[in-house]
Order: C-alpha cells, then sequence, then structure tokens
C-alpha cells in the first residue's frame, strides 16, 4: 500500500494552483485538487479575465465616438449592462470548464469543498474526510479588504460588481490602485457618473510618477472625478434607496459603492497552525525561494504569499514548485523585470525601474521620453497624448526601465520587456529601425 494517499494535495484551484497540479502530475505524481468555490480562481472568476472583458466593452464607448469621421454611421446607439454581464458570465462558465477538463485530463482527482490542514501531512475537507499527502500546497489566493465602518456592509468588492443586477448610475469608487481605477475607467466609459476616493494623495503607488499624473489628467478629463487625501467614514442608505457616502467633509450620492483598497491572504481558518507554521503580519504564508514554508511537507505558490499578486507570477511559481517537487528540476521563480499593466482608459504599462527607484539605486540616471498624440487620436472626442519614459543607466547605457501610457501599451510593452530582461542597452533600441506608422516606434525615437 502506498504510504500515502497522494503525493500532492493542493488546496485552492486558481492560477498557480491549477498549474503546480498539472505540472506535477505530468512528472508522475498522484495529484489532488480541492476547491470550495470555483475552478479558476480570482483571475478567471472573478478578476482579470473577466474585468478585461469590461474594459473590451467600455472601449467600444470611445470607438463608436469617432467613428462617424472614417465613414461609418452607428444609429440607435444603447448601451446594455444585463447583457453584457450575462456574456461575460457564460464566458466565465467557459473558462471554468476549460480548467476543470484540464485537471481531469491530467488525472487529478478533484474535490468540490473547502480543506483545511491538519496536520504536516493530513488535508481535511468540510465533510469530514481526510487524506494523507506526502506534501500539501496552500494556493488559496487573496480576497479584498473591506471596511471596517458603519454601513461598510452597504458596500461592495471587486468580487460582486461583476453580478450586479442594475447598471450603476452613480459609483463612488474607494482606492487609488489599479483594480480601483481600472473600474472607474470601465464605468466612466459605459456611462456612470464616476468618483474615485483615495486616502492619500499619489494614485497607483510603485509606478512613474509622470505617466501616474498623465493617466489621472486623462481620466479626469473624460469625466472621473477625484477626491484625495480623503477617508470613507460611513454609508447609509437613504429612503430613495440610494447609498450616502460620508467622505472627509464631503457628502456624495451613490448607486454602489466599491471598495478596492487592497487584498489580503485567504489564511483565515485553514489550520496552519497544525502544521506548526505561523503566519506572517500580513496574514500571509512565510515561503523560502522554493515556496516551502517552514513545515517542511507544506508549501505555498501565488497570493496567499503575498509576494507578488499577480497571475503569471503564481503560475510561474506553481510550475517551478512542480518541478522542484517532482520534475528533478529544483529551481525558483525570479521576481526582477515583472511587466505589468493597468487597464485604465489609456492603459498604462511598465516593467523595471520607475525614475524614482533608479537613481536611489545608480549613481548617474538619464531619462528619455516622448510626449506625442497617437495618430488614432488624432481625430478623436479627446485630444489626448501618449507619453513613454525610458530610464538609463548613464554610466553603462542600460535600460533599467520603461514606462508607457498610451493605447496599446500593454500589447506593446511585452515585447520591450523581452529586451529590457536581456539587458539591451539604449544604443540597442536606437539602432532597431522604426516601425512607421505606429506608436510602437516610439520606442526607438525617444530623445
Amino acid at each position: 500500500m502506498p504510504e500515502y494517499d497522494f503525493d500532492l494535495f493542493t488546496i485552492g484551484a486558481g492560477s498557480g494552483g491549477v498549474r503546480a497540479s498539472r505540472i506535477a502530475a505530468s512528472h508522475g505524481a498522484r495529484v489532488a485538487v480541492a476547491e470550495e468555490f470555483r475552478i479558476g480562481g480570482t483571475c478567471v472568476i472573478r478578476g482579470c479575465v473577466p474585468k478585461k472583458m469590461l474594459v473590451y466593452a467600455s472601449m467600444f464607448a470611445e470607438e463608436l465616438g469617432h467613428a462617424g469621421r472614417f465613414g461609418w454611421t452607428v444609429e440607435g446607439l444603447s448601451f446594455d449592462w444585463p447583457k453584457l454581464r450575462d456574456f461575460v458570465a457564460a464566458d466565465v462558465d467557459r473558462l471554468e470548464g476549460l480548467y476543470g477538463n484540464t485537471l481531469a485530463s491530467n488525472n487529478v482527482a478533484s474535490f468540490k469543498s473547502r480543506a483545511t490542514v491538519a496536520g504536516p501531512n493530513m488535508v481535511r475537507l468540510a465533510d469530514g474526510q481526510e487524506f494523507t499527502a506526502r506534501h500539501i500546497l496552500i494556493a488559496v489566493g487573496a480576497r479584498p479588504v473591506m471596511p471596517s465602518i458603519a454601513g461598510g456592509d452597504l458596500c461592495i468588492s471587486s468580487n460582486e460588481i461583476f453580478g450586479l443586477s442594475e447598471f450603476p448610475q452613480k459609483l463612488v469608487v474607494v482606492g487609488g490602485g489599479y483594480i480601483a481605477l481600472e473600474f472607474a475607467g470601465i464605468f466612466n466609459a459605459l456611462g456612470a457618473d464616476v468618483t474615485v476616493v483615495n486616502r492619500s494623495d499619489v494614485l497607483l503607488r510603485g509606478y512613474d510618477r509622470p505617466c501616474v499624473e498623465r493617466v489621472q489628467a486623462i481620466m479626469a478629463a473624460r469625466g472621473v472625478r477625484f477626491v484625495m487625501d480623503a477617508h470613507l467614514r460611513q454609508v447609509e442608505r437613504r429612503a430613495d434607496g440610494q447609498l450616502q457616502a460620508n467622505v472627509g467633509s464631503q457628502v456624495i450620492t451613490a448607486d454602489q459603492v466599491l471598495v478596492a483598497t487592497g487584498r489580503t491572504p485567504n489564511t483565515a481558518g485553514l489550520g496552519l497552525d497544525s502544521a506548526g507554521i505561523a503566519l506572517g503580519s500580513r496574514g500571509e504564508i512565510p515561503v523560502d525561494a522554493l515556496g516551502a514554508t517552514s513545515c517542511p511537507s507544506i508549501h505555498a505558490v501565488g497570493d496567499v504569499t503575498d509576494r507578488v499578486q499577480l497571475t503569471p507570477v503564481a503560475i510561474r511559481e506553481g510550475h517551478a514548485l512542480a518541478d522542484t517537487l517532482f520534475g528533478g528540476n529544483p529551481r525558483s521563480t525570479s521576481y526582477d523585470h515583472i511587466p505589468s499593466a493597468v487597464f485604465t482608459q489609456p492603459p498604462l504599462a511598465a516593467v523595471g525601474l520607475t525614475e524614482d527607484q533608479a537613481r536611489k539605486e545608480h549613481a548617474r540616471v538619464k531619462v528619455y521620453s516622448s510626449d506625442f498624440r497617437p495618430m488614432k487620436n488624432l481625430y478623436a472626442p479627446h485630444a489626448e497624448r501618449g507619453l513613454y519614459r525610458m530610464i538609463v543607466d548613464e554610466d553603462t547605457d542600460k535600460v533599467l526601465g520603461l514606462h508607457m501610457v498610451g493605447p496599446d501599451s500593454a500589447e506593446i510593452l511585452q515585447a520591450a520587456a523581452i529586451a529590457i530582461r536581456a539587458g539591451l542597452t539604449k544604443a540597442d533600441f536606437d539602432a532597431t529601425v522604426a516601425l512607421h506608422p505606429s506608436m510602437a516606434e516610439e520606442l526607438v525615437l525617444m530623445r
């Protein structure tokens, strides 16, 4: 008889957990996964995938607004929120089915149940079933942080916004990170009156300041109102059904109040103490470079470790862990030069160091930039300009960071991130022939 029921038991079927389980099974391991909600995790079910679908939908508002100049006649223009909502929900169902098929086709046993740790090599399901495992992987992700204020239960998070029964004509978005600004841009473009409330005077911490300022200016010009240095103090339900948000000294009425002030590791009640694992100060599971916890048989990947809360990072961590445990190829995940994007309208994309970060780490830094009006915007209702900024080590000419605001900047950045990770110099960019006419050609024309 086998010493354990499974070689790997994964708790959580999000991006990191599914990848680790699939790769472990491909190496010959006996694998099981337990998921209490839906297979696919935050990204597929209630995060980046359905949100990007909403971004696509909202982009049509801008595109249709100047289609007439290009010969198109658009009559009877209207927007139907329930139709969009149901279309996105159906696509989420489709993707969840594909993820489930992936596990099944790789002979991974699946349990639709909450699972907790019952010891270094023991997992317990909600119905009381227990299984032993040589290795246990915790990949339960993170959840939205909600405010502990009067009326906080009247607010919604990014989890609930996809399923709203009615379109919010007035929306208050609390937060200044990428989730807050993306939803603010989406609902503003779809026709809502949007107010962003941020507790400080800085949006999108960690991104290049001039690019963030450009995004904020464009969003404001499109009608998003910003209330900075203000806290959400209380939310009340009025007699007419609307919400009343007390923000600083202001009172703002809204149909919905969306709170997007961060996410916290989803570790409550996991039973990690039964294996002697102490959580970190933010509720995260501390792990080493290979994803191992203080208990040798228990590992963790993805948002639950609170290292880098990005889906592609969780996927890489899960893959590396499976290779380490079962593939005879111990390896860690590199966190250098991770590209990221904020799908505002227009989007902001970045890789590498910001100017402020570079000046702290390097003796001499030179910044190259291109402030231009994309050809696509020449006849748009909004005279918006793109902004590309390249951060360069002046002593070595090595490109340290690239930051972009403009249409399709996220699509352009992915290829540029390869060049920056490879250590190319500003001279290498300059030596590359421009692809004309395109916005991407600005990458090799910056001065």
